[in-house]
């Protein structure tokens, strides 16, 4: 088939012309909009479900230097009167820990006491145990309905108060994972204390005012301090520019109000 040279030649530019110009609108599609991240899955649980009073959720997310923490979260007054515990790690709950005891050359449960680890819950709990630490113990635990396993993830909590709430009241969050060391907080700050080498950055505390009226909307929690590197005290250190990795352990915490009585 003869074919006339200068046809040809526009032919062939068409040809050509035409997969470059799909390959640098791909390319640049690529870099303009990356693909998202997936979500990773949230465990659903519940607590005292059996409250007669406003039915809560909190949604807690991840963030990226989330490994296994410790949590406690509560509800106070405006006040600041402790109203109850609305979630605690079974292993504080319980002063049982899953690697407590290595007496039998592996890991079993044993009862452990670690202040440190959710000292400001403790504290503003204001229950003594016998050896003078605001934890719970095996002889005086917290009830099954206020406690579970720790998530290793993100989850959401769906509990309620004991009664009814008719003020706005706040809502605590205190996390805690160990031995996330910083430069600040390094592993022989306080060469004495095993119970600072157990915490690392100390527990770091959330905080949001909730209003009972408003079902439905979101309230974003807030960190507002962390707790004593050692538990000593009930203090709350409101100085975090020496908290690191904690602020990363949760991406968010949002607290809702699903049901009012």
């Amino acid at each position: 088939m003869k074919i006339n040279t200068s046809t040809g030649q526009i032919i062939l530019r068409i040809s050509i012309a035409i997969p470059m110009t799909m390959a640098i609108l791909f390319l640049s599609s690529c870099f303009m909009f990356p693909p998202a991240e997936p979500e990773d899955e949230s465990l659903f649980f519940e607590t005292n479900s059996s409250g007669q009073g406003i039915a809560l959720e909190i949604e807690f997310r991840k963030g990226r230097a989330h490994y296994f923490p410790l949590m406690a979260i509560w509800i106070e007054d405006t006040t600041g009167n402790f109203i109850q515990t609305l979630y605690v790690a079974e292993s504080i709950a319980t002063g049982v820990f899953g690697h407590g005891d290595a007496s039998s050359g592996k890991w079993m449960p044993g009862e452990i006491r670690r202040p440190a680890a959710l000292p400001y819950w403790g504290h503003r709990r204001g229950i003594r145990a016998d050896d003078g630490l605001y934890l719970p113990d095996p002889q005086n635990p917290v009830a099954d309905s206020y406690t579970g396993a720790t998530p290793v993830g993100s989850f959401v909590l769906a509990s309620r108060t004991n009664r009814m709430l008719d003020e706005s009241f706040n809502v605590y969050f205190e996390i805690n994972q160990s031995w996330d060391w910083n430069n600040f907080w390094t592993n022989n700050k306080y060469p004495e204390d095993m119970e600072y080498f157990s915490s690392a950055q100390p527990a770091l505390v959330y905080k949001v005012l909730v209003d009972p009226s408003l079902a439905g909307e979101n309230f974003v929690m807030q960190p507002v301090g962390r707790s004593h590197h050692s538990g000593a005290t009930g203090d709350l250190f409101d100085d975090l520019h020496t908290m690191t990795t904690a602020l990363e352990i949760a991406r968010s915490i949002v607290v809702r109000v699903t049901e009012i009585p």
